[in-house]
């Protein structure tokens, strides 16, 4: 795995009523800080990838539908640097995944419905200056195909 990417089983709890998850808490060692919380969403088969930061953690989890989640380290000095990490996640077996800053990541939605990524950063964004950085989903020398 990736130096710095964790993950955090996640458990829905289930009633007649429907279902409870406990996702973050600021006493969980996979915690750092916060910044904001916010979700994005794909429709089937959109890719949204990739990107990173410089300077915040980001901490992924799916709420509805199926994510395929590419990671890829390019840290220079990092001891998992050019390794990739592919995770799918979803809310039938539902776990966190913490996305340490300089990792590239990006999503493909792999479910037949519009999928639904919460996201909790570890900075709030700023849009003077932003602390997001681009490459295009499959112009570019990361080993990962979203074609599959």
């Amino acid at each position: 795995m990736i130096e710095g990417v964790k993950i955090k089983k996640l458990k829905a709890i289930p009633d007649e009523r429907g279902k409870l998850m406990e996702i973050l808490r600021c006493d969980d060692g996979i915690f750092e800080k916060f910044g904001q919380v916010y979700f994005t969403t794909a429709f089937p088969g959109v890719v949204k990838a990739w990107h990173f930061h410089k300077k915040q953690d980001d901490h992924f989890v799916c709420l509805n539908g199926r994510i395929r989640l590419g990671l890829y380290d390019a840290r220079e000095g990092s001891g998992t640097k050019g390794e990739v990490n592919e995770f799918i996640l979803s809310l039938e077996d539902p776990f966190m995944v913490k996305i340490p800053k300089g990792v590239y990541h990006g999503f493909k939605c792999v479910a037949d419905v519009e999928s639904m990524i919460l996201n909790v950063p570890t900075m709030p964004y700023n849009p003077k200056d932003p602390d997001e950085y681009r490459v295009d989903a499959y112009d570019n020398d990361i080993p990962f195909d979203w074609r599959k």
